[in-house]
Formats: C-alpha cells, structure tokens, sequence
C-alpha cells in the first residue's frame, strides 16, 4: 500500500514525504521529480513552453504509469485536475490530504513564477486555492490539518491515521 500526499504547492507534500519515509521504513517519491527528469527540464520550463494543458497531459500519463508498491508518493498540486491519475494513485494507495490555509500557503511561496504551480492566466493564487480545496477534499482518504503546526508533528499525525486505518482494517476480517 502506497502513502500519496496531496495538497498546494507549500503545502508541505515534499518535506513531509521523506521524513515519512524514513520514519516508516518506505520508499520515497516526487512526481514533480519524476516528471522533470522523464521531461529533462523544470516544471516551469514546461508550463512557460507547453502551456499548462500539455503541461497537465505530461502530468498524467506519467503518474498514470507509476508502478510504485510500499511507497511514499508527494504530488504534484495540480494532480487532482486528472481523475485519471488519482484513480490510479487511490488504487494502489491511501490519500492524504495536507490542508493548509490560504494566508500560510501565501507565506510559503515566495515566488510562484518559479515554481512551476498551474495558474490560468487570469486566476491568482487564491483563486487556484480556492478551486482546488474541494477537489483535494473530494479525492482524499484523510485530511491533515498542518496549519500551525511542524514538520514532525505533521509526520506523527499522519503515522497515528495509518496505524489507526491499519487496525481497522484488520478488525475488519
């Protein structure tokens, strides 16, 4: 069974993903790494070049074709817009939501022309926030309220629901 963590840029998906790993002897992933090492340039560079539509195919039809077991799996945010590949990311794994609140998001990155976040012209980040918090809330297994709090008190939240889902399902059988 797979750990995906989803959730804004800002979040926290990355950094909380390799100290879950260690802390739970898995493997580690970022598909935004996975995308840009299959692409060979940045995120930013796809989106600037490729515009965000083919940015988001790219997207898809690489998480589409993970084959990951007993991994922790950090997403990229824009993940959610491809029912397809969440679909294949909830197959093989539990979904874990970190929210964030909007102000904190807004602290966190500095410069969002940089970071390769999928922003319609137009749109601003509160605007992509405010229209991803329910897709998040729609494909996650548990959500993981992280405003306030650090990074192994996240990392210890998210092992007590793994635990807490795991003796559920064994009382199940």
């Amino acid at each position: 069974m797979n750990i995906v963590l989803i959730g804004m840029s800002g979040a926290g998906k990355s950094t909380l993903g390799v100290l879950l790993a260690k802390a739970l002897g898995m493997d580690y992933v970022d598909t935004d790494i996975v995308i840009q090492k299959h692409e060979g340039r940045l995120l930013q560079d796809i989106i600037d070049n490729d515009g965000i539509d083919k940015f988001m195919k790219i997207e898809e039809r690489i998480i589409s074709d993970l084959k990951f077991r007993n991994c922790i799996i950090a997403t990229g945010g824009s993940v959610i817009y491809s029912e397809k590949a969440m679909n294949v990311l909830k197959q093989d794994g539990q979904i874990f939501y970190l929210h964030v609140p909007y102000e904190e998001i807004k602290k966190r990155l500095i410069n969002i022309t940089t970071r390769g976040i999928v922003i319609k012209k137009g749109n601003s980040l509160k605007d992509v926030y405010e229209e991803r918090v329910p897709i998040y809330i729609k494909y996650s297994d548990k959500t993981l309220d992280c405003s306030n709090k650090d990074i192994e008190h996240c990392v210890s939240e998210i092992i007590e629901k793994i635990q807490e889902s795991h003796c559920n399902n064994i009382s199940e059988y």
